[in-house]
């Protein structure tokens, strides 16, 4: 009997747990361990029955909101200064803290509802608050918005990518000698983020009368406006600078913003009586008369086309419209569907070149391109074919026939037309590099047995 009195007090008097002495080992690794089997060992003793309900020391069930209060102020409050010493009268006459946690629900991770939760969400709960100290940031960092720079030392702090606030200068005087600190720098950034600044904050009448005196800086704001779409506020600087001639090209650039074709046209007739140059005159009226022919020439050969009249539209469909293309484009177009029609029409190639008076190089390279596409080689022929006042032909190419040569192999011309082209080029050797080049075996030995 005594023997298993002294097992049961051996029992009860032993622990998993090792004592703290100063030779222990003060690895985190070591009592992470040791606190791991000391849960495990718990697990092993405390009740895990579900029926039964968790109540405090008082009575109230655990997880009620008058037992959550309760355990919040009491776990507030702090005990004096040397009450809890070892060995003093008032540390035994301490009453224990009868905290009502459940070491199954804790261990476990049951709530009130008997759900699982694990560790990590009951830490993370939003009534847990978090004593982590905020980390201060470094005093350095706060002299970027100090209200004691100098025009010059903001300049150059926003030169080095600083954060300056610019509103601190109220004062004309002050804003003016901030942009002359901004153009003495020759930092376009710098310059662009003051002028945006003094935009917003000057009235324009004022702001463009102090940039006609300092032209960098106005040249800077030019080109922002432009770049920024802000067409109002460029044709009153125009306006005000009295440049007659950009205020025109300014409101002539709107065309762009314009998709329908007739608007487009209607648009570009009002622009017509604008204060342009000469020469910029004359190129507005060329545009205004090319789309105006497009229009036409795009109904036309739209009702054409969907009536299937034209063998040329049946073997090669359109892929594109021929509305707003360019010049070149729309003389392609015609070379390529309407290069047999009368003079007269409007999308007849001669009457475009005679409209827009368009170079003889410029009319005979886009023709032969159009007519090669096509391999009508008699229409390429001809159109190299000139008589004399005696009746005679000759052959004339103001490209040059080495050029000639060039676009019918892209097009893949048959050997003999290439053959007769290449017999026409002047410089014998080119005329021999371009035989050999593209195989044309006939003139090459004419040309070797010439030399010989």
């Amino acid at each position: 009997m005594s023997r298993a009195r002294a097992d049961e007090d051996e029992y009860w008097h032993s622990s998993k747990c090792r004592a703290f002495t100063f030779d222990d080992d003060d690895d985190e690794l070591c009592q992470l361990k040791e606190s791991k089997r000391a849960v495990n060992s718990l697990r092993d003793i405390v009740d895990d029955d579900d029926d039964l309900e968790r109540v405090s020391w008082s009575g109230e069930p655990v997880g009620s909101i008058s037992w959550s209060i309760k355990e919040t102020a009491s776990s507030s409050i702090s005990p004096p200064e040397g009450s809890l010493q070892k060995g003093s009268s008032s540390y035994a006459a301490l009453p224990k803290q009868a905290s009502s946690y459940s070491l199954s629900s804790f261990f476990k991770g049951r709530n009130k509802l008997g759900s699982f939760q694990s560790l990590s969400d009951a830490l993370s709960d939003a009534g847990v608050k978090s004593y982590a100290p905020e980390l201060r940031r470094p005093k350095a960092d706060y002299k970027d918005y100090s209200s004691d720079w100098s025009p010059k030392d903001t300049i150059r702090r926003m030169q080095r990518g600083k954060v300056c606030s610019l509103e601190r200068f109220r004062s004309l005087q002050e804003k003016l000698m901030l942009l002359d600190e901004a153009v003495a720098v020759h930092d376009g950034n710098v310059i662009t983020a003051v002028l945006i600044f003094l935009k917003r904050t000057l009235k324009k009448e004022i702001l463009f009368h102090e940039l006609e005196v300092r032209q960098v800086a106005l040249r800077h704001l030019i080109h922002f406006l432009r770049e920024s779409g802000e067409q109002k506020l460029l044709l009153d600087l125009f306006r005000f600078l009295d440049r007659t001639e950009e205020v025109a090209l300014s409101q002539y650039r709107e065309h762009l913003n314009i998709q329908d074709a007739d608007k487009r046209k209607e648009f570009l007739k009002g622009c017509i009586g604008l204060p342009f140059s000469a020469e910029d005159a004359a190129h507005v009226q060329d545009h205004y008369t090319l789309l105006e022919r497009q229009i036409i020439i795009e109904a036309n050969d739209r009702h054409v086309e969907s009536s299937g009249q034209s063998e040329v539209f049946r073997k090669y469909p359109r892929k594109a419209l021929i509305l707003n293309m360019p010049l070149v484009t729309t003389l392609f177009y015609s070379c390529f569907y309407h290069y047999t029609e009368a003079e007269g029409t409007f999308s007849s190639p001669t009457n475009l070149k005679k409209t827009f008076k368009i170079p003889d190089k410029q009319y005979v390279l886009t023709a032969l391109a159009a007519r090669a596409k096509l391999r009508a080689w008699h229409d390429v022929d001809a159109l190299f074919t000139t008589k004399n006042w005696l009746g005679y032909t000759k052959k004339r190419a103001p490209i040059g026939f080495h050029r000639v040569v060039e676009v019918l192999q892209r097009n893949n011309a048959p050997v003999q037309v290439l053959q007769e082209y290449v017999r026409l080029v002047e410089d014998v050797d080119i005329r021999l590099n371009l035989a050999t080049k593209y195989k044309c075996h006939d003139v090459v030995i004419d040309q070797i047995r010439w030399k010989n």
